[in-house]
């Protein structure tokens, strides 16, 4: 499926999307990309359908071409606070703010979203797929993300969030099991499946 440049009529329309949200630890981070109506590219795809060594590719491609990103990371006692929700959508905000040009018109990755200053939107269910600016954005979203839970790996290596990124894994879920929970774990997401059960 060839991906649309614009969804509205709109000259000046951003894209955004977010990772991380299904996460155990690290932020849910946010992206907003507005792409010039000229842009084309063939590999271009939400992030879930590239491979790592595609999205390294395209991430530098989307920076230079684009008119204007902006990338923002919610952190977990945030999360924790305000609910996974509002967090992946405090970070939508928070990248769209970054954006040197405003846009005249917002597109949403899902079916959530609170409008923006004063700005229309809509949102489109597997947008990343339909969209080049939201798939620009899911892959700025989720190659930011994957940085910066690569670097807090080297902090807490037994739960290799090198390798999963802070998702549920068998593995990430074993070791909270044996090594407890880091600052950098949502303590209001269910860590282990077990943790429902009552001891009567």
């Amino acid at each position: 499926m060839v991906l649309k440049i614009q969804f509205s009529t709109y000259n000046i329309e951003c894209g955004t999307d977010e990772a991380g949200r299904g996460c155990l630890a690290g932020p849910v981070t946010a992206a907003a990309v507005i792409l010039p109506v000229t842009f084309k590219n063939t590999q271009l795809n939400d992030s879930k359908q590239l491979s790592k060594k595609n999205r390294v590719i395209l991430k530098p491609l989307i920076e230079n071409e684009s008119v204007s990103y902006g990338v923002q990371h919610i952190f977990e006692q945030e999360i924790d606070t305000i609910n996974i929700l509002n967090a992946s959508i405090k970070a939508m905000h928070g990248a769209i703010s970054k954006l040197k040009t405003i846009p005249e018109f917002i597109i949403v990755d899902g079916n959530r979203f609170k409008p923006y200053e004063n700005i229309p939107h809509a949102t489109i269910i597997k947008g990343d797929s339909k969209y080049l600016s939201i798939a620009a954005a899911s892959v700025l979203a989720k190659t930011y993300r994957d940085a910066y839970m690569e670097k807090i790996h080297e902090e807490f290596p037994m739960y290799n969030w090198k390798q999963n990124k802070g998702y549920p894994t068998k593995e990430h879920r074993a070791a909270i099991k044996k090594y407890g929970i880091t600052k950098y774990h949502r303590k209001s997401f269910r860590l282990l499946p077990e943790q429902y059960k009552l001891d009567i």
